[in-house]
């Protein structure tokens, strides 16, 4: 009987244990997101994406409008660009699927807030964290009766916009060219601001920045006498070639290059015309891939702990 009596009360004990540890749920509030580190200028994480000093791992979040969602083979050839050109132990590429916003264009303001919306993934640990945005909607200023149209744009340290509507319909204007070969020229270029080029948080070991130039090609001129660099490469054959950018701020399509209402600054709206010039030229020489970074542009991300 005594042993009866000792057995019940060890597990009303046990139960009293098992009861008070599932009441007693240390605070259950979700851990708050810290994004600063992710709502920097465009180029002043260069170091951090190339290097292995602070994250070891790269996390790529793709929210991609459904229906527009990028090729594999894009983002196969993507991952290899990022592998070769830095030292991250690994490259993890996840997609979130979504709805569409129902816009007819798209300004940088726009974007932002639905990155802000939509994005799931931030820097945490050693693992830094980039967004890239395929939409449904051109950029607000496109104008394709003059062929001025606008493939993607950066416009934060981890944060960028492809226009996967624009991107189909340029490919579509070829008959050598894909939309796989549009879509990885557009990453890689962009991707190469966020790596800092040219002189966009990575200082150039030589001077290979182009200038400023108008709709006729000439350098633009300040009341000084000076011109102003457009974070572009001058050596010819380079994917950061300034040619692929749209030429001066009075061209139409070169809208989304002012500040936003947020003072967000994009630094560079790649021009669909010049891409695709570029992608048929490589294709005459039996070359499917867009160039790559020459030897200036190399040497400048090495500097910064890149390959």
């Amino acid at each position: 009987m005594e042993k009866i009596k000792k057995s019940i009360l060890l597990l009303f004990l046990v139960f009293l244990g098992c009861s008070k540890s599932s009441v007693e749920n240390p605070d259950k509030t979700p851990k708050a997101v810290d994004k600063t580190a992710n709502l920097l200028g465009t180029g002043q994480s260069a170091r951090d994406l190339l290097s292995n000093d602070k994250f070891s791992k790269l996390k790529i979040e793709i929210g991609y409008v459904d229906g527009f969602r990028p090729t594999q083979e894009a983002i196969g050839a993507f991952v290899d660009f990022l592998n070769q050109r830095t030292f991250k132990e690994s490259i993890e590429v996840v997609y979130n699927r979504l709805e569409s916003p129902g816009e007819e264009s798209l300004t940088v303001d726009k974007i932002s807030d639905l990155e802000e919306d939509n994005r799931t993934i931030y820097n945490e640990g050693d693992t830094m964290a980039v967004f890239i945005y395929f939409s449904d909607a051109p950029a607000e200023g496109d104008d394709e009766d003059e062929g001025l149209v606008t493939l993607g744009a950066v416009y934060r340290n981890t944060s960028m916009i492809i226009h996967e509507v624009t991107v189909r319909k340029l490919a579509g204007q070829s008959i050598f060219i894909s939309n796989a070969q549009v879509e990885l020229a557009t990453l890689n270029h962009e991707f190469g601001h966020l790596f800092g080029l040219v002189n966009l948080g990575t200082d150039p070991i030589n001077d290979h920045e182009d200038v400023e130039r108008d709709t006729n090609g000439d350098p633009v001129i300040d009341g000084d006498g000076n011109t102003t660099g457009n974070s572009h490469c001058s050596v010819d054959g380079c994917l950061m070639r300034a040619q692929l950018q749209f030429g001066g701020p009075s061209s139409k399509a070169a809208s989304l290059l002012e500040k936003s209402g947020n003072s967000l600054d994009v630094a560079c709206a790649l021009s669909g015309q010049s891409v695709l010039k570029m992608l048929e030229h490589q294709a005459s020489k039996g070359i499917s891939a867009p160039p790559g970074l020459d030897s200036e542009c190399l040497l400048d991300l090495a500097s910064q702990g890149g390959r």
